[in-house]
């Protein structure tokens, strides 16, 4: 079974291609240029060199395929409706990758918001989040033309990957800058609670929707919750560093840019997998993003 995957070099889509050839399965890789292809290709997927803005290669590959998985962007339109127009009537799996950011508030770290969200719970999503919503109403939509279309959302997800790149973005970042300041920083006074998940259960997750999901199956991503705040002191001991301060999110703006400094580090996002775990037996193996910071996260 040959799967077209977008995203092919990145953190979580390298992760999901090695595990589905692991399964069995062959994965044809959408890659940026050919020095990725190099790259994606000594790592047993075959390349496809091209982007999401060219539409006739991805209706082509799309077609060609027994299925898409889109890690790439999950804020980018015209991928998707190149998507849908090539399985329309297919019966084929369309897996889009989406984040819990969409229900994410604007805290600036010093609030806990006490809502957590399964795929039963209703919500009205922020103005900035709108398109990436509209974009997973449109694939979840899309069984009605006859495409096991499925929207993954996982939550911060850490761990090593096993492709090319290997690293995420919230707590990589965080301590990246403690490394290059001597000083763990977290914006406001970090109560604020995202949920997390490691990128292999991630990617189990993905293999299982593969197989078994529904049409129009919505899952959210996760396995546990912390708070910044202990994000950032499990940080610090990894690193032997002192104690965590604290930055205003303008501060961190500053740092980051403002989309980070109030969404990626500021906000909360507590959502639970309650569907996986009951639709299709997922069973994550990672529990502590704290244990993993402190005891295996790259120094």
């Amino acid at each position: 079974m040959s799967i077209f995957l977008t995203g092919a070099n990145g953190y979580v889509g390298g992760t999901v291609a090695l595990r589905l050839i692991r399964a069995g399965y062959s994965v044809r890789g959408l890659v940026r240029d050919e020095q990725k292809a190099i790259q994606v290709k000594a790592l047993g997927i075959e390349p496809v060199v091209g982007s999401l803005d060219d539409r006739d290669l991805l209706i082509r590959e799309s077609s060609a395929s027994d299925g898409v998985i889109h890690t790439a962007d999950s804020d980018h339109p015209g991928a998707i409706d190149a998507f849908i127009h090539a399985l329309k009537g297919s019966g084929k799996p369309l897996l889009h990758t989406s984040g819990s950011s969409v229900i994410g508030d604007d805290a600036q770290g010093i609030a806990v918001n006490p809502s957590v969200f399964d795929e039963d719970t209703p919500f009205v999503v922020a103005e900035s989040k709108q398109p990436r919503r509209d974009i997973d109403l449109k694939v979840l939509g899309a069984a009605e033309q006859n495409i096991r279309s499925v929207v993954i959302c996982p939550s911060t997800i850490y761990g090593i990957g096993s492709g090319v790149h290997k690293e995420s973005v919230q707590i990589p970042w965080l301590a990246q800058q403690a490394q290059q300041s001597g000083v763990v920083r977290i914006v406001g006074t970090g109560v604020n609670r995202w949920s997390n998940v490691h990128v292999l259960d991630v990617a189990e997750l993905f293999l299982l929707a593969l197989q078994k999901a529904p049409a129009g199956a919505f899952y959210y991503v996760e396995n546990g919750e912390a708070a910044f705040l202990d994000i950032g002191q499990s940080i610090a001991r990894r690193l032997e560093l002192g104690p965590v301060q604290f930055w205003t999110v303008a501060e961190a703006s500053q740092y980051w840019g403002p989309l980070h400094g109030h969404y990626t580090f500021g906000s909360n996002s507590r959502v639970r997998a309650k569907r996986a775990r009951q639709e299709l037996g997922w069973a994550p193996v990672y529990s502590s993003v704290q244990n993993w910071i402190e005891q295996e996260m790259p120094r």
